[in-house]
């Protein structure tokens, strides 16, 4: 179960006007973007185990980034970035996992040994899944998604236990739902198609990770979503 979920007041974003937060000083700080899907992962898990007292969000303006992110923060240049123990971490999945180890709060990784190997098959798919969604923003979108989509589906009817992926609520889902989310609301918007039609468990699951408060307070815009992912797929 989630820690109870207290709503922040979000810090707002950093631009490249804005001057650099301290760096190695003691406090834990997560960067982010409120749009991005990969740090949406990392931003969904320190809220549902309860962290925001603990990790500092700091949020960054990617079309107008600050020089001293890649300079002196991150040299990847990219979000997240996670500011602790006197070192930076990235990478959405890995920092997934650095939270699970490193920081207190309800579990998202269970002890079952096929939950363990069923989770990092999982993991090991979501390059794939997003690759091939939006690559068929390009073509015939509903039948070149179709696979990935019922890929998701069939994985969620595994374990019967919960209506998530490992039966309970975990890391997995959350790497998947920044990026479910996106879609059925482009897919919907653009192409008139429900990405859950004839995908039961699919729906159930959605229909579930919007009851978490740790999530659905990352949510993005919906219009905003369409129109940049419009601009960004679709323009000629």
């Amino acid at each position: 179960m989630a820690a109870t979920y207290v709503k922040e007041d979000l810090p707002p974003v950093l631009d490249s006007t804005s001057e650099q937060p301290p760096l190695f000083d003691g406090t834990t700080r997560l960067y982010i973007s409120y749009i991005c899907p990969f740090a949406q992962r990392v931003w969904i898990a320190r809220n549902y185990k309860g962290l925001q007292d603990k990790i500092k969000l700091v949020p960054i303006n990617l079309q107008n980034r600050p020089s001293w992110y890649k300079e002196k923060v991150y040299p990847e240049n990219k979000v997240p970035s996670l500011d602790h123990n006197n070192k930076i971490i990235g990478e959405s999945l890995d920092l997934l996992k650095y939270l699970e180890i490193n920081f207190e709060g309800p579990t998202l990784l269970p002890n079952d040994p096929s939950k363990q190997k069923f989770a990092e098959e999982l993991l090991s798919y979501t390059d794939k899944f997003n690759g091939t969604v939006y690559t068929s923003f390009k073509g015939d979108p509903v039948k070149d998604s179709g696979s990935s989509f019922d890929y998701l589906e069939t994985a969620l009817h595994k374990f019967d236990d919960g209506p998530f992926f490992l039966g309970q609520f975990s890391l997995v889902d959350i790497a998947y739902i920044p990026f479910v989310e996106r879609f059925q609301i482009f897919f919907k918007d653009v192409f008139k198609y429900d990405i859950t039609e004839g995908r039961p468990k699919l729906a159930a699951w959605i229909e579930e990770f919007n009851k978490i408060d740790a999530y659905t307070h990352t949510k993005i815009d919906p219009k905003e979503l369409v129109e940049g992912y419009k601009k960004r797929f679709l323009a000629q």
